[in-house]
Formats: structure tokens, sequence, C-alpha cells
């Protein structure tokens, strides 16, 4: 007898019980399942086994129901099957499905995996696409009002300056890469979706990009509560100016206040320490406005 080469695996056997084992396994994982909320059918796939979501995720039925509320950009919702679906799974389901966000399904086992939290449903977040300080300087309007951080490291004061920014004409907003706060999506909530329309870069060096900014005709206006200067003396508001921001408990470092052209305080009773970061930026924005429109 003439041979016909090596004899095929039994999963590669069209009629063999192996052959048909794999088809109907690869087919249950690609299957789409139907759930119904308020008479409404939603549609999600299994989710084959081990595949995780990438990057940030947000777990827990209120956190991830509040975050599609707000419209934080996400790549897919990952709910746990025979899940227990109460208003908050159900309201979750509806938004990814208007969002068009991907809706899959996967064992409990592999949703508490990835987050023992996760209550049977995750949020996968989607990366934040960062400017950068030379797009900021294309995108603004003389007189260029931009704000930069200093180690502002909580993500919820850094959405509230995004917020401010945004509200007060602001070009962009500008943060170092390390020892910061990034766009996470609690970042993204507290900007009540400014984060969206406002460019936001990363720099790894803040110094550097000072003096660049000073290059681009920018005066550079620090702001620190221990400064004599307050900000009722600030000359400079109509000009084109980027406004620095120290953190929440050190201020500025040194070598950024050194860089600064100016650096003033904002005025306040005795017998409270310091203001939170982002309630100082939203009144020397307010300052700068202000000072704008009288102009």
């Amino acid at each position: 007898l003439t041979g016909k080469g090596p004899t095929p695996k039994a999963e590669d056997r069209p009629y063999h019980a192996a052959a048909k084992r794999k088809k109907a396994v690869a087919k249950k994982s690609d299957s789409k399942v139907v759930r119904k909320t308020d008479g409404k059918e939603v549609r999600t796939t299994r989710a084959p086994r081990g595949d995780r979501p990438r990057g940030e995720i947000v777990a827990g039925r209120n956190a991830v129901l509040e975050a599609l509320r707000e419209a934080v950009p996400a790549t897919e919702l990952l709910v746990a099957r025979s899940i227990d679906v109460d208003d908050r799974v159900a309201e979750s389901l509806k938004l990814a499905l208007h969002l068009g966000l991907p809706i899959r399904e996967a064992h409990r086992a592999e949703v508490e995996g990835i987050s023992p939290n996760s209550q049977g449903i995750i949020l996968a977040i989607k990366p934040f696409q960062y400017s950068s300080f030379e797009e900021i300087m294309q995108r603004a309007k003389y007189p260029a009002l931009i704000v930069a951080l200093d180690g502002v490291t909580d993500p919820r004061n850094l959405g509230a300056i995004i917020r401010s920014a945004a509200a007060f004409g602001a070009a962009g907003v500008i943060m170092t890469e390390r020892r910061a706060a990034s766009m996470t999506a609690s970042a993204w909530k507290s900007s009540a979706g400014a984060a969206a329309r406002l460019p936001i870069a990363q720099v790894t060096n803040l110094a550097r990009t000072i003096d660049a900014a000073k290059k681009e005709g920018l005066f550079v206006v620090g702001l620190d509560g221990e400064s004599e200067d307050v900000i009722s003396s600030m000359k400079v508001a109509t000009e084109a100016i980027m406004i620095v921001v120290g953190s929440e408990g050190k201020g500025l470092a040194r070598l950024t206040r050194e860089k600064c052209d100016l650096v003033i305080s904002i005025p306040i009773s005795a017998t409270t320490e310091s203001l939170n970061a982002s309630v100082a930026t939203a009144i020397a924005l307010f300052w700068v406005d202000q000072a704008r429109r009288k102009g």
C-alpha cells in the first residue's frame, strides 16, 4: 500500500468525536448570550478563559455605573455569568449598549480573579491619549493661558483642575509623567467631561517645559501660599501666562519656584492652613478671567 502522508490528529478529522467536541467548545466560547433588561434584549459575548482586560479597570456595581454615566472612555464591560441583575447592573448594561461598548461574559471565578471586589462586573478603561506642550501651544489663542501642575498627586484634584481650566478658557493642562496623578477613571469623572475637550499633556521635565514656555513669550506665575505677593498684585493677567500649581502638601518644588517669573499667594483666613490645589487653581483662573474681561 502507498502511504498518503502522516495521519491527522483526531481533533482535525471532521467526523471524529474529538473534532466535534473541539468545534462545540469553540462555538460555545463565541456564542451570543441574550439578557433581557426592561424587556429589551442585550447581547453579550462569552469571553474565552484567561482573556483579561489590559490596563486600568473599574470594578464594582456602583463604581462601574458611575463611570458609565460619566461616559469614561472604556474598551469593554465584563460581566460574570449568572450575575444577579439588580438596577445597577441593568442600567450598566443599557449604558454600555448605548455607548457601543462590547459586553462580554466570563466565569465568576475569572471575574473575581481580576478583582475580588468586582461584585461580578468590571469596566475596562481605555488608555488616555495625552497631548504635548507643543500641541497645546499651537492650540492656544493670544493671550495664551496654560495650567501646569507640579506634583499634584490626587486624581480628583487633577480632574477638578481640568474642569476649571476648561471653564475659564485655558488652552491646556500640563503635568509630569512621574510622581503625579495621571488620567485615571477617577480623574476623568472629576473633570465632568472636560478631559474630552481640553488637551492634557505629560512632560518628563517640568523645569524644561517652563523654559520652553518662556521662549514662547509666556509669563510663568507660580501659586504658593507662603508668598508675600498676593494675587491682587499680579499685573500680568492680561498677558500670555502659565499658572504653575504645586502639590497638595509640599507646594512648589524649589527648582520650579526658582523658574517662575512671579510667585503669588491667595489671602485666606488665619484659621485655615491652606487651600486645596484645585480650589486655589480655580480662584487664580477666575482672577485672570476677570482681569481679561475688564481688559
